[in-house]
């Protein structure tokens, strides 16, 4: 068997038998198996950068996977135990730079909480690791410049409360943790407290967007702008329980002019104007949920031909027919 077979043969098994593995904590977390993160779109298609650890917790292997047919395209041994950075519950893996030249991995670790931090900094192109980062206290992987010459950590800063946290920025190139925190400086009492629950990134990635859910007061969206290093909260207005936040989504429309959160069924809530912050509420089209219920009504009608239909159809030329039956359009019905 050739090396590069046995690597296949190692990831996939790797990958079967463990979806995903992450360090004990509160998110960020650094993930091991799983989707990885989704690499940018080269002459064999889209690839995936996936961090397998071993049972000893001595060495990592970032193999890069071709999605269409799980061939590993390369790959390496890191000494250490490392994994893709994982930010919100909504997403796979992040950590790498929008220019497609930079991914950073975080480390597994299995106590909380982290007295100490780790990060490495790699070359895509020919993954070597251009930097290691070692941190004194509790980090995890925020965000990235565009270019990489700035990363972002969130820094937990309560023992007592994984919800407290500060971001700081890393200078790259200089490699340094520059001092004070990235704050909006036009709220100064505000405190950095929640979990994030999903995550949207402007074309070209300098702008990120994460919905924070934050129980005990109001929900918000953390606007980070990599490239100048400032950022704006902004506080929405909902009331009472946040546990149902883990179903809602970020979505930029209109060339990065607005930013949507909505729910996961594409049930729209808000608006916010990225340029002026303005938060309204959005009219646009979800879901039709009064045209459903109606036509859930009139597909009682037809219960005893789509018992026939599922009988000698495949499911998806059952749902095409019932979508004629009903004269509805098709984005209408739901399976």
């Amino acid at each position: 068997m050739s090396r590069r077979l046995a690597v296949a043969v190692l990831v996939l098994s790797a990958l079967a038998v463990a979806p995903a593995a992450a360090g004990d904590g509160p998110m960020p977390y650094a993930s091991q198996g799983g989707f990885g993160v989704l690499a940018p779109l080269g002459r064999d298609g889209p690839t995936r950068f996936v961090a397998l650890g071993t049972a000893s917790r001595t060495s990592t292997m970032l193999a890069l996977v071709q999605t269409k047919d799980s061939m590993v395209r390369g790959y390496t041994t890191l000494r250490g135990d490392w994994g893709v950075p994982v930010v919100t519950y909504d997403q796979d893996g992040t950590g790498l730079s929008a220019d497609g030249r930079t991914l950073v991995l975080e480390d597994v670790v299995t106590g909380y909480p982290h007295t100490r931090s780790s990060f490495l900094v790699l070359d895509t192109k020919t993954l070597r690791v251009l930097r290691t980062i070692e941190l004194k206290g509790d980090f995890a992987f925020d965000a990235l410049s565009p270019r990489a010459r700035r990363l972002y950590l969130i820094q937990h800063v309560d023992v007592s409360d994984s919800a407290k946290y500060v971001v700081r920025s890393y200078d790259l190139a200089r490699g340094r943790l520059l001092p004070g925190r990235i704050a909006d400086r036009t709220q100064k009492g505000w405190v950095m407290k929640g979990y994030p629950m999903s995550r949207a990134t402007s074309a070209g990635g300098r702008w990120v967007y994460t919905l924070y859910q934050s129980s005990g007061g109001f929900p918000f969206v953390h606007a980070l702008d990599t490239v100048r290093g400032v950022a704006h909260c902004i506080g929405l207005p909902w009331r009472g329980n946040q546990n149902g936040f883990y179903n809602m989504r970020l979505t930029l429309r209109n060339g990065d002019r607005t930013l949507a959160a909505h729910w996961l069924s594409g049930r729209p809530w808000l608006s916010i104007d990225t340029a002026s912050w303005r938060i309204s509420r959005d009219h646009r089209a979800g879901f039709p949920w009064a045209m459903a219920a109606a036509l859930g009504s009139a597909a009682g009608a037809f219960g005893v031909l789509a018992v026939l239909l599922v009988r000698r159809r495949r499911r998806e030329e059952f749902e095409q027919e019932l979508v004629d039956l009903l004269r509805a359009p098709e984005r209408e019905v739901v399976a």
